[in-house]
């Protein structure tokens, strides 16, 4: 099983400018990495770790004993962040992560459907809770809504000749694993695509992934909440893997960042007030070649930061 490795994790560190005494939260636990990053530098201060994946919050049991009185663990989504902060009395907080990518062992243990490099499954739940699963979506969906998840959510060219493909493929019998899947993603490409490098079904195991566990709806609530969780001068951190994720957060940042208002015309005797966020980052950060050289899963990682005033 490969080693789940954090992403841009000294840039993280360094844009959250970690307090000794702050409070944190990681809205996506998964292994672990970049809460213990976080833990390291505290003394007297605290992180809350989320997660939706039991067996992610399962795996943050060594980390409770390493740093006792330091993480508390909850196994929710982090749209419910701000719900469940309320319920521990915690009112605001300094600093505020989002990895939105896929932790490697949720990759790596088979029966989880997550790879196209192993036969598994047609799963995807982060949640195993939830009754939609990845082989729900293929079996299911039209045609034009499945070309509609690949397309927007994973910017798949060959998005609708897949779809395609899938739909001719369940009327023999419906599509149970990971590798009749790939088999069919194959079928359906040119051969000049099949060439290219990576994986040819990279795309569309992303977007059911993202469809599966309602990720953008997810994401959109989680910035909302995150924002507003932030006390003044705290900062949230979100890592995207994909052109969706990465637009979104640009957009809610710009937008929280913005003045609104106008200064000219009738009403320029009502001056805007300030904007409350500023951004930490206007270019975003992504990984150093020699990151994606020692961590392939970095290759695609954007790092966005926005400060509360």
């Amino acid at each position: 099983m490969e080693e789940h490795v954090p992403v841009l994790l000294s840039e993280v560190i360094e844009g959250l400018a970690i307090k000794q005494d702050g409070i944190y939260v990681d809205m996506t636990f998964g292994r672990g990495g970049h809460t213990e990053a976080i833990l390291k530098q505290l003394t007297t201060g605290h992180v809350y770790g989320f997660d939706r994946d039991a067996a992610a919050i399962a795996s943050g049991k060594t980390l409770l004993d390493r740093y006792p009185g330091k993480l508390t663990l909850i196994h929710e989504n982090f749209i419910n962040v701000a719900r469940q902060m309320d319920l521990l009395g915690v009112t605001g907080v300094d600093g505020i992560l989002m990895d939105l990518g896929v932790s490697s062992p949720q990759f790596d243990e088979g029966d989880r459907g997550f790879s196209y490099r192993e036969d598994a499954p047609l799963d995807m739940r982060m949640d195993q809770d939830q009754k939609l699963t990845a082989s729900a979506i293929v079996n299911q969906y039209d045609v034009s809504r499945l070309t509609a998840i690949m397309r927007d959510y994973a910017d798949e060219p060959q998005a609708y000749q897949i779809a395609k493909a899938i739909v001719k493929a369940r009327i023999d019998h419906p599509i149970t694993t990971t590798g009749e899947l790939v088999a069919i993603i194959k079928g359906a490409k040119p051969q000049k695509e099949l060439k290219k490098k990576g994986h040819p079904a990279k795309q569309a195991f992303q977007a059911l992934r993202i469809a599966v566990n309602d990720e953008m709806n997810a994401l959109e609530k989680g910035l909302e909440a995150a924002t507003e969780l932030l006390s003044a001068k705290g900062r949230l951190a979100v890592i995207t893997f994909h052109s969706g994720e990465d637009r979104m957060v640009k957009n809610r940042f710009r937008d929280l960042a913005t003045v609104s208002g106008s200064r000219n015309g009738p009403g320029a005797i009502l001056v805007p007030p300030p904007a409350k966020y500023e951004l930490y980052n206007r270019q975003v950060i992504v990984p150093s070649q020699e990151e994606i050289a020692n961590n392939h899963r970095a290759n695609s990682a954007k790092l966005r930061i926005i400060i509360r005033k």
